[in-house]
């Protein structure tokens, strides 16, 4: 799933080519996502000029004076800027033409993701309003982690992922960070100090700044807005390395099940 850095860097990607121009045709080839595309969305978005584009969580907002697009990319969609007039593939399910021919295209081969339009303050949409801070800002620090957990017997792993904590931190960057920190992903979060508080919050800012200046992490299906692959693989510490030796102690890397999801740690580096 495309995480917080894949969708940084798409917004970052996109945004050059689309900030300013004016969209001139809408295609729509299958309305069938995660939610379903609305259908008045055709006659609110032709025409308007997009005038920014930001990134709430692992949302895109393509902001005009009439309203705002919405767009998750889900498990595995991917959003390219591409010449208009280009044949769609199977999955490509939406194109938004510019005037300058350039087309910002939709592929989404599961559709878990979503396309939606809303005219008023999107941050009070049903989808973003209850998120919690974004992870790079000042608000996401060892005081607010730390106040969070006190009443709280959640393993840190869950914790850190649950997007009503903290925004756009998925699985993969979750263990990075943890085994930065040298926190055991298992721990109850009430038993976590100040201090590792202090080191959990640096290490998330630290590996989601460093994935996004790669690119973000190619495992699966993975590319930017222009279509090319990120890099941070190369640099990943326990993800995905079951088995291998730990890059500081040389123990091998654990891999247990969490939430139905797979953790990776060092149980000699993260206690």
């Amino acid at each position: 799933m495309p995480e917080l850095p894949e969708v940084e860097t798409t917004c970052r990607g996109i945004a050059p080519h689309i900030t300013g121009k004016k969209v001139k045709q809408i295609i729509i080839r299958n309305t069938r996502l995660r939610y379903p595309i609305p259908e008045s969305l055709t006659n609110n978005l032709t025409g308007q000029t997009i005038h920014q584009v930001t990134r709430r969580g692992k949302y895109i907002l393509l902001h005009t004076d009439a309203g705002v697009a919405i767009i998750h990319l889900g498990m595995s969609g991917t959003l390219r800027i591409i010449e208009s007039g280009i044949d769609a593939e199977k999955h490509d399910h939406v194109d938004i033409i510019f005037d300058h021919k350039k087309c910002l295209r939709l592929r989404d081969p599961r559709r878990f993701g979503c396309l939606l339009w809303t005219q008023t303050d999107p941050q009070q949409h049903k989808l973003l309003k209850s998120l919690g801070p974004e992870p790079l800002s000042d608000d996401f620090n060892e005081n607010y982690i730390y106040k969070l957990t006190r009443k709280r017997s959640v393993a840190v792993k869950q914790f850190v992922m649950n997007s009503h904590i903290v925004v756009g931190v998925g699985n993969i960057y979750t263990s990075e960070a943890l085994f930065q920190a040298g926190i055991n992903p298992t721990r109850p979060v009430n038993k976590i100090s100040l201090k590792s508080c202090k080191k959990l919050s640096t290490a998330i800012k630290d590996v989601l700044s460093r994935a996004i200046t790669q690119g973000g992490t190619t495992l699966r299906d993975f590319y930017n807005g222009e279509g090319k692959p990120g890099y941070f693989q190369q640099q990943l510490s326990v993800y995905g390395r079951e088995s291998q030796p730990c890059h500081h102690c040389n123990t091998p890397i654990l891999k247990i099940q969490q939430g139905q999801r797979a953790t990776y740690y060092c149980k000699q580096c993260q206690r």
